[in-house]
């Protein structure tokens, strides 16, 4: 009675695995998907030139590449970007975002 009891509860938290396992691959596999579909589309949308200047830019900051890349994306398909972006469109979008992002500090000195 106690051995059945031990091996249905050990068939359980195995099929929970298993279960576990399968959902992340899942997930895996469609995170996987999703990103092939964003290099093609980006592959599309590039010139070579701006492929390279991204991809310089995310051996340094993969976070600002990724922007950039989303921010492409995001006025291609709104029409307001025309394909093929080049490596001039990429520079503009650089320096408009470090403009926006950039902090002024401003030190003041007290005298007693």
């Amino acid at each position: 009675m106690g051995e059945d009891y031990v091996d249905e509860e050990l068939e359980a938290i195995r099929s929970r695995k298993m279960a576990e396992m399968q959902r992340r691959l899942e997930e895996e596999r469609k995170r996987r998907e999703a990103e092939s579909q964003r290099e093609a589309l980006l592959r599309s949308l590039l010139t070579s030139e701006a492929r390279s200047r991204l991809t310089n830019i995310a051996l340094v900051k993969p976070e600002l590449a990724k922007v950039i890349e989303d921010y492409i994306i995001q006025l291609t398909s709104a029409g307001r970007l025309k394909p093929p972006v080049g490596e001039e469109v990429i520079k503009s979008l650089l320096t408009e975002l470090s403009e926006r992002t950039r902090k002024d500090y401003k030190i003041t000195f007290r005298r007693k």
